[in-house]
C-alpha cells in the first residue's frame, strides 16, 4: 500500500491500535473494549487492501464503505476508552485526531467513487 495514501495511513493507524491494545491489556488489564478497538481499527486497512484490488469499481466503492464503517466503529471506542478514563484525555487525543483523518479521507473517497459509479451507471 506504500503507493496509496489512505492505504499507507491505514496500516500505521494498525499499528498505533495494536500497540494501543496491547498497552490496555497489560497496563490497564482492559480486555472487552480492547479486543472491539484491536478488531474495527485493524480491519480499516484490511479493507482498504482489499478496496484498492478491486475487481470493479463498485467493489472499490463497497469495500471503502466498510473501511468507513469500521473507521466511525474504532472512533466510537476510542471516545468511550477516552470518556471512562481507561485512556487518558491526552493520551487519546493523537489516535483520536489519526482515526478523524482516516475517517475524512475515506468520506471523501467515498463520494467521489459513488459520483464515477453513477456517471458510468
Amino acid at each position: 500500500m506504500r503507493d496509496s495514501i489512505v492505504g499507507s495511513k491505514s496500516f500505521n493507524f494498525s499499528i498505533r491500535i495494536v500497540r494501543l491494545y496491547k498497552y490496555l491489556c497489560d497496563e490497564k488489564k482492559e480486555f472487552v473494549l480492547s479486543k472491539q478497538l484491536l478488531r474495527s481499527g485493524t480491519s480499516i486497512g484490511a479493507n482498504i487492501r482489499e478496496a484498492l484490488q478491486g475487481q470493479s469499481k463498485k467493489d472499490f466503492l463497497y469495500k471503502m464503505n466498510i473501511a468507513l464503517k469500521e473507521a466511525n466503529e474504532s472512533l466510537y471506542w476510542i471516545e468511550l476508552l477516552i470518556a471512562t478514563d481507561i485512556v487518558d484525555k491526552n493520551q487519546g487525543e493523537s489516535i483520536w485526531k489519526d482515526c478523524n483523518e482516516l475517517i475524512s479521507l475515506l468520506v471523501t473517497i467515498v463520494k467521489t467513487s459513488k459520483l464515477r459509479v453513477e456517471i458510468k451507471s
